[in-house]
């Protein structure tokens, strides 16, 4: 992997995060709500289940592998 490959994996890895704790507040909101939107809350949970597993894969990809 070049640097620039991970440079740009970084940026993006950044941006989800972001985007992630985001969501965690829009969610915790929606919960502090008299009359919370079930399905929004759902969509949202959703979305930041696939943040986490989109980073996650990232994540994978920036770290070298080590063979112990």
């Amino acid at each position: 992997m070049t640097n620039e490959d991970e440079r740009e994996l970084e940026s993006e890895l950044a941006r989800l995060q972001q985007e992630h704790r985001d969501l965690d507040a829009a969610i915790d909101a929606l919960h502090q709500s008299p009359a919370p939107d079930l399905l929004r809350l759902q969509r949202l949970k959703k979305r930041k289940l696939l943040l986490r597993d989109r980073i996650a894969f990232i994540e994978d990809q920036i770290t070298p592998d080590i063979i112990a």
